[in-house]
């Protein structure tokens, strides 16, 4: 039976994290810090390990990989953006937009993934259309609802419609495309990843509806979200900015749900919030604002859900 949450996450330990200035020209939640480097990938190091920590310490399965000195891939930590793991062995390659990313995409990884007992059965890559300038960044750009086939996904460059409808088609799901946008310098510009404004979750959605300005497509969404019998639980631009989004519900062994996020989503949270969230789940938090700040990313970005069944002997 198909299931909206796993216990089983693949994360990819930094060996030399920083700030990504090719991410940078539509990551929009980047900031340049003036750190020095040994001192960030010290920092995102120590973050990256606490995490880890924190989950196996729930019993959630987490396999780390360690990144690789060269190629320099200093968005490694976000593996969640090339790759996705489905319940009927798919594995799924995504178009990058930043050409220093595509470096990440590593069969070692997937090897690694077989060895702990996975079964992939087969591998769709749409990396070829990286050179037609088109790209789809995994579940970053795609929120899975996989229980009930929507594909929620804020348009951008990173999110191209066309792929997305051919991503729904192959793997069945039913596309739900939106634009979402967040305020820059008095700006209203595209959101990079559908993951900072939206987590789907199995019986409710944490969504940052002021950011999908349309009211047709803000309704649209809303309309599916309930039909799905999904909760909608709003969060605001501010909290948004602070990664309230960019959440993952997951499960361990035993069948316990926990919904994960970096300190700062956590603190950003009103006590309404966190007691309809703490319904459905445990919430666990860690601080992460290295990781967060000069690399625009967060918790959610961090795990790779691995879906896949695992071979019985």
């Amino acid at each position: 039976m198909t299931k909206q949450t796993t216990d089983h996450i693949l994360m990819v330990e930094p060996v030399a994290f920083g700030f990504n200035e090719e991410t940078a020209a539509n990551n929009y939640f980047q900031q340049r810090t003036v750190a020095a480097g040994e001192t960030v990938q010290a920092c995102a190091l120590k973050e990256f390990r606490g995490m880890v920590d924190k989950l196996r310490a729930n019993g959630i399965e987490v396999i780390v990989v360690q990144d690789t000195p060269i190629p320099h891939t200093p968005d490694s930590i976000f593996p969640n953006n090339w790759v996705s793991f489905h319940d009927d062995g798919t594995v799924v390659l995504y178009p990058m937009f930043a050409e220093n990313r595509r470096a990440e995409r590593r069969a070692d990884i997937l090897q690694r993934i077989e060895s702990e007992g996975f079964s992939i059965r087969r591998k769709v890559d749409y990396t070829g259309f990286e050179e037609e300038n088109r790209f789809l960044e995994g579940t970053g750009g795609i929120i899975l609802d996989r229980v009930n086939r929507y594909a929620y996904a804020a348009l951008s460059q990173r999110v191209d419609e066309a792929l997305l409808g051919r991503f729904c088609k192959e793997q069945n799901f039913i596309p739900v495309p939106f634009r979402a946008y967040q305020t820059v310098n008095g700006q209203r510009l595209p959101i990079y990843h559908t993951n900072v404004m939206m987590c789907v979750a199995t019986d409710y959605a944490v969504v940052c509806l002021d950011s999908i300005d349309d009211v047709e497509e803000r309704e649209q969404v809303c309309h599916i979200l309930r039909q799905t019998g999904k909760e909608i639980i709003a969060i605001s631009e501010e909290q948004m900015h602070h990664f309230a989004g960019n959440m993952l519900q997951v499960e361990n062994g035993k069948g316990a749900l926990f919904l994960v996020m970096s300190q700062s989503a956590y603190d950003s949270l009103h006590e309404g919030q966190l007691q309809r969230l703490s319904k459905y789940n445990a919430l666990l938090s860690m601080p992460i604002p290295t990781i967060e700040t000069l690399g625009g990313g967060s918790a959610r970005c961090m795990m790779a859900e691995i879906f896949l069944k695992k071979e019985k002997h």
